[in-house]
This record gives C-alpha cells, structure tokens and sequence, in this order.
C-alpha cells in the first residue's frame, strides 16, 4: 500500500472533544477533513481514552457517533512512550500532558494540533520538541494552503 501524501497531524484530546461537543468551527472541520480522507489524524493510546471517557461522561448522546467515527475512520493510534520518554517533558508539563507530548514527537506528525495555551505558553517546549505545536485554526491554514 502506497504512503499517504496528506498532512498527518497529530491531534491532542481536546481537538477531538471539542469537534465532538461543537456543532462548528476548527475542531470540527478537522474531523470532517479525516472522514473525507483528506487529511490523516494520528493520536496515542492515551488520547483515544480521554477521548472515549469524556464523551462518555460529558456528552453520552455523541457517544454513539464517536463510535462510529473511531470504526469508519479509524486515526493512527501510536503506543504511549517509554517512561524515559515522557520523564524528559515531567519538569515542564504535568504527566499526561508529557506523555501526549513524546507520543506525538515519536509520531513524527507535520503538525501538533492542540487547544491547551500552555504548549504556547513556553516557547522552549516547541523549540526542544522539534514540533511544529498549532491550534486547530492554524492546522487547517496549513491544509488550505497544502492542497
């Protein structure tokens, strides 16, 4: 099977929450994108839990349609790092967000797409992680001006 040629982001939790929670905006055109097959979204085994339990608790009536896009459209779920992995990012960033953080630098993605100000915050974290570290807003700038 050929490599795909489109923009692989990897997309943290929150993006996909909030696609799921909003009728519009970036968030949610980033999935569409993915169901379309216009775009390839990668997560972590982590990612794909918050995702499923905060569906599931907060919004059980889209719990059935995050069924069907995780079937129909399944993302590419890499493995959660190696502890050493996630301990390089434990000074800078709480747990989970160090273990989505190495989970994404080893997927080596085009992009980061993440909602949470704080990847922004700390410019060091973008520059050691060799992350290109967006917001959905961004992410889908980059789309329009690939294709």
């Amino acid at each position: 099977m050929a490599a795909s040629s489109n923009l692989r982001l990897f997309l943290e939790g929150n993006v996909i929450i909030s696609g799921f929670f909003s009728a519009q905006g970036p968030s949610v055109n980033l999935l569409h994108l993915h169901l379309r097959k216009k775009i390839d979204v990668i997560v972590c085994q982590l990612v794909i839990e918050e995702v499923i339990r905060n569906v599931h608790e907060k919004k059980p009536a889209a719990f059935a349609e995050l069924q069907a896009f995780l079937i129909k459209s399944p993302p590419v779920i890499v493995p959660n790092p190696a502890v050493h992995e996630i301990k390089r990012w434990t000074a800078t960033l709480l747990p989970e967000d160090a273990v989505v953080l190495a989970a994404a630098i080893n997927a080596n993605p085009d992009y980061f797409v993440t909602g949470d100000n704080h990847y922004y915050q700390n410019p060091s974290i973008q520059m050691k992680s060799g992350l290109h570290i967006v917001t959905p807003a961004q992410s889908l700038k980059y789309y329009k001006t690939q294709g």
